[in-house]
């Protein structure tokens, strides 16, 4: 079973200024445009549980608390956590939306789409293309994107996955440059975090 904190409980978390280990597993562009003021990205596509273990900013016996932007990808994270044998695992509930609602400190940069909205975009022009192609064609055939499309959101729906979100994570826009901005988990990324005070969703 996995550990949850609400948004409410933890901003007040934050504002403790206690030490918390917070990981962020959205994608860096999606990190970069908001996230908490103490977190760091671990984008779930490049989270290596082992790895993540000898890296971690307070003892192994310490809350390993677990955000993305409002819940699904940061619980598909727990799971694959606790699956690996890491200690308290704990996923913030709403994410990083119902966060800042809370009043937790953010730290805000240059505004991406996030992913969720991009499977959205994705999905839609699909749908609508097979729908139009079919209409314009009177060729059947292009019935096969949009029924393929429902399909895939079923799979999804029932097993909490998200194919084309994990594609889409990849992607060259939804990275951030090494040169200008610090590379996930970095010492550099590490040092501006302590500097700061530190589906698809």
């Amino acid at each position: 079973m996995i550990k949850s904190i609400s948004a409410k409980d933890f901003a007040s978390l934050v504002a403790s200024e206690r030490h918390i280990d917070l990981i962020d597993v959205r994608t860096p562009v999606e990190f970069r445009s908001m996230h908490i003021s103490v977190a760091r990205n671990v984008p779930l596509n490049q989270l290596d549980p082992m790895s993540l273990k000898s890296t971690r900013t307070g003892s192994s016996h310490e809350p390993l608390y677990v955000v993305c932007r409002s819940g699904g990808r940061s619980r598909q994270a727990c799971e694959k956590l606790i699956a690996a044998g890491v200690n308290n695992v704990i996923n913030v509930e709403g994410g990083t939306i119902a966060c800042e609602v809370a009043g937790a400190p953010l730290n805000r940069g240059k505004k991406a789409i996030p992913l969720n909205c991009q499977v959205q975009i994705i999905t839609g022009v699909t749908v609508v293309a097979g729908g139009v192609m079919t209409l314009l064609t009177n060729n059947p055939y292009w019935l096969s994107l949009p029924i393929g499309m429902g399909a895939g959101l079923v799979f999804s729906g029932l097993t909490n996955t998200c194919a084309i979100g994990t594609f889409l994570s990849q992607m060259p826009w939804n990275q951030v440059n090494s040169g200008s901005a610090p590379a996930a988990n970095s010492p550099r990324s590490q040092a501006n975090d302590d500097a700061a005070s530190r589906c698809c969703n």
